[in-house]
């Protein structure tokens, strides 16, 4: 069997979601990708169990999000999950969102993670075991292709010919 991504969050868009545009709002792009995040983590055996058994737990050190097609109320989304690359210390993982129903990428959410002991707080390595399991999944995931959208770098794309606009000093203009 080829390697696939992680297929394990569904959830549909939530009526409380929805803004004055008739849409699921930006930040609960953010909460859904963080439940799959939960998902990913509970799978390598890094989840809440895990943070009440050593007090140790993972946080986000850097997120992108990129909202490519709009979803409403009562849409079911489904998310698939990438590990990209991984240390001693840090997760780098790419999740798309899609429409359920139509089959369409919704968003991507691209994140970079560090392993911390609650009780410094400080950076520390994976035990044998932990990375064990980051490791094997890390293994089947490296044949997958790269996502498309993967290290995206946010900015406004110009022809080369044309340089933007400077800004006034602060304080001016």
């Amino acid at each position: 069997m080829p390697a696939q991504p992680l297929d394990v969050y569904r959830a549909p868009v939530d009526a409380a979601w929805i803004d004055y545009n008739g849409h699921m709002n930006v930040a609960y792009y953010m909460l859904m990708f963080d439940r799959a995040t939960d998902v990913l983590f509970d799978r390598l055996g890094l989840g809440a169990a895990y943070r009440q058994r050593t007090n140790h737990t993972l946080f986000v050190l850097e997120a992108h999000i990129t909202y490519e097609r709009e979803v409403k109320e009562g849409d079911m989304l489904r998310i698939a999950t990438q590990l990209i690359d991984a240390d001693a210390k840090r997760l780098h993982l790419f999740h798309t969102m899609y429409h359920e129903a139509e089959g369409y990428r919704a968003a991507t959410n691209e994140l970079l993670t560090l392993h911390v002991d609650l009780a410094g707080p400080t950076a520390r390595s994976f035990a044998a075991a932990e990375r064990a399991a980051v490791d094997a999944m890390l293994d089947e995931h490296c044949r997958l292709k790269r996502p498309a959208r993967l290290g995206r770098v946010i900015g406004i794309r110009r022809p080369s010919s044309a340089a933007p606009s400077p800004l006034p000093p602060a304080g001016e203009g």
